[in-house]
């Protein structure tokens, strides 16, 4: 007879657990894809890639703005640092000269003997002649306290520089590091805005760039209108302004890059500054900057060469030339061209001459 066996148990780590996880590692690998990301992002429609990426350019714009304001303070720094180093210097300079004047009068009272005048006075043979020189001794002694207090007040005065020197340094290297920062944030959003254009199709990505085409040839057109009678230029209400709208008109076609100012590539605040340098004027260097450089006028009272400025936080700004339009340095996608003021949220305007 035989003997009754009793039925193996499978063990935990037998065939039933590795079929689980097998089950488990497959369900976890279509979720990630093995690259660790998650659930896949849905795939976006040109649409929505192109109003996410002019949200990053619009981002990347705030920082650039930053950028610009920062590095505008950096380089005033570092002109302090250079006049406050060359006027040490100078000082310095003085310093030495007065030092080797008072070397030498000491030098001459070392080799007199430095005796007691009385003594002096009985062993001269000409007392008179002896008097005299007691008396200019005594003015050249008034003289070298004078010296070296001369000398006391200059070291103050240089230390003094170098101190300013010394606290403008650290405020250049805060601005520099705050320089990293923004440059950082700038590059990191134009980076994500070139992700997504690159999941685009070539088909799609063409559309989108015929769209930029469009307005670059709009803007073209716009330039050669220049010459028209009643142009933006004839209609600017003094030269100033009307120089400021020529030099935009030929900048048209001109890239978009930021933190750059003419004259053959520009930022939406740098285009506005090299237009009215072009025309005599020094604009600040930032879209906030610029706002409260002239008088604010309503959307209303535009005349061509007023500022136009958009978005809430005041960062980016254009040429008004009249008849709703601008000319303005739009993002690394398109170069600088003629625009409707209705194609960004209206924040204000200010006539500079």
């Amino acid at each position: 007879m035989a003997a009754h066996r009793k039925p193996r148990q499978r063990s935990v780590g037998g065939s039933t657990a590795r079929t689980a996880w097998t089950i488990a590692l497959a369900g976890a690998a279509s979720a990630t894809g093995f690259d660790g990301t998650g659930h896949a992002e849905p795939q976006l429609t040109p649409a929505q890639v192109k109003a996410k990426v002019d949200k990053l350019y619009q981002e990347a714009e705030v920082a650039t703005e930053k950028y610009n304001g920062a590095k505008e303070k950096a380089d005033a720094a570092e002109r302090r640092i250079r006049t406050l180093q060359d006027e040490a210097a100078r000082r310095t300079e003085k310093l030495n000269s007065a030092r080797d004047a008072l070397g030498s009068m000491a030098a001459a009272q070392y080799r007199d003997g430095g005796l007691d005048p009385a003594l002096q006075l009985a062993l001269s043979d000409d007392p008179d002649r002896y008097l005299d020189g007691a008396e200019f001794a005594e003015r050249a002694g008034n003289r070298q306290a004078a010296s070296v207090a001369g000398i006391r007040e200059q070291l103050r005065e240089i230390e003094q520089l170098r101190g300013a020197a010394r606290i403008e340094l650290t405020s250049l290297k805060s601005r520099q590091a705050e320089l990293h920062r923004h440059k950082d944030t700038i590059t990191g959003k134009l980076d994500t805005a070139r992700g997504l254009l690159a999941r685009l199709t070539a088909e799609e990505r063409a559309q989108l760039q015929g769209s930029a085409s469009r307005a670059a040839r709009s803007s073209t057109s716009a330039r050669d209108a220049l010459a028209v009678p009643g142009s933006a230029a004839a209609q600017a209400p003094n030269s100033r302004a009307a120089a400021a709208i020529s030099y935009a008109y030929s900048k048209l076609g001109s890239p978009y890059v930021w933190g750059a100012t003419g004259p053959d590539a520009f930022d939406c605040s740098g285009l506005t500054q090299a237009a009215y340098r072009a025309a005599g004027l020094s604009l600040p260097r930032t879209t906030y900057a610029q706002i409260d450089a002239g008088r604010r006028v309503s959307r209303s009272e535009l005349l061509p060469g007023d500022l136009v400025f958009f978005y809430s936080g005041i960062s980016h700004v254009g040429l008004y030339i009249g008849n709703g339009q601008m000319i303005h340095a739009p993002n690394p996608s398109a170069p600088v061209r003629v625009a409707p003021l209705d194609e960004m949220p209206f924040a204000g305007a200010t006539r500079v001459v």
